[in-house]
């Protein structure tokens, strides 16, 4: 079913009334403005409601095709917009996303999403909120919409931020946390670089919007929507600077590894160099031939003074060297 609202001057006056009542709202009162959002529309649905406000054809075919890229298109009568509300697991570091399209006519807001992972209440509550922005009519609904998306683009970048500084922590914390690293690091970079298409396509959104000659906004809005650009505008500068960042841990992790594996490498060859010492003097008094201090205590004493001086002797030297 659609949720309908019609708004007077600002004020919520109606809601939830029948989409076929919609023209019969906008002409009791030259001021007011509806609402309408269908949620996993039908092809019958959509084009009911496009015929009650012209809609044209190529925007309602995009409204029903799934993965369209942020965009606002100008058609007739109206505009067309898509973008992409977002939100972060914070267990599994995976973004996930939910699209929304937009029909913006002069005295209409038509709302379609492909499925419920859309926060419509979140965005109910964004307008209610804000009387003051609502009152503008379509321009102020509009304004609402990108504003409540555009927040959670923000709210993304900076829980991904925190996850990557506690990556970046347990990078030069002791032990081995290669398991946790490697892959986290992974997922945090695949969610940026989904976070990215959906962020950086908004900026030419905005500004477009922003443009006199489209006359959209009206003046007394500009300043908020210039609000949502410098937001959108952070957003996406953050997003660049994090994907370069964890591009950053996970070079930093290769080098610790190599690091690591220098040093172990080192210590297993200080270690084998002080056991060479016992082994060579054994295999050279291990010979079958007559030899100084054969079959004598005093030979015995002397391979053992010679095993125990050379090992003690490269073991404080590797100490010395910081080898072991």
């Amino acid at each position: 079913m659609a949720r309908t609202r019609c708004y007077r001057g600002g004020v919520l006056t109606d809601e939830d009334f029948p989409v076929a009542e919609v023209a019969e709202h906008l002409d009791k009162d030259p001021t007011a403005v509806v609402w309408i959002d269908l949620c996993s529309p039908d092809a019958q649905e959509l084009q009911l409601v496009a015929d009650e406000l012209g809609l044209h054809e190529l925007a309602v075919e995009d409204a029903m095709t799934e993965r369209q890229r942020p965009k606002l298109d100008r058609y007739a009568g109206h505009d067309f917009l898509t973008a992409y509300s977002v939100k972060l697991d914070l267990d599994s570091g995976e973004l996930g996303s939910a699209e929304i399209a937009a029909f913006i006519t002069a005295k209409a807001l038509v709302t379609v999403r492909k499925d419920d992972g859309f926060p419509l209440e979140g965005l109910v509550a964004h307008w209610d909120q804000a009387p003051a922005v609502t009152r503008h009519g379509v321009a102020g609904l509009l304004h609402g919409l990108l504003d409540f998306v555009v927040d959670g683009h923000f709210d993304a970048v900076q829980s991904l931020d925190e996850e990557i500084e506690q990556l970046e922590d347990l990078l030069f914390k002791d032990g081995a946390h290669d398991k946790l690293v490697q892959p986290r690091s992974f997922e945090l970079r695949k969610s940026l670089v989904k976070l990215r298409r959906v962020v950086l396509p908004m900026r030419e959104v905005v500004n477009t919007l922003m443009r006199r000659d489209i006359d959209l906004v009206p003046e007394e809005m500009v300043p908020y929507y210039q609000d949502v650009y410098d937001h959108v505008l952070r957003a996406s500068e953050w997003t660049e600077s994090l994907r370069d960042l964890v591009t950053t841990i996970l070079e930093t992790n290769l080098t610790i590894q190599g690091n690591r594996l220098n040093v172990i490498t080192k210590k297993v060859t200080s270690w084998a160099a002080i056991i060479a010492v016992p082994t060579a003097v054994t295999g050279f008094y291990g010979q079958n031939v007559p030899y100084p201090g054969f079959s004598h205590q005093s030979g015995f004493l002397t391979s053992t003074v010679v095993m125990v001086v050379g090992s003690v002797g490269l073991y404080l030297g590797f100490r010395h060297k910081d080898w072991i």
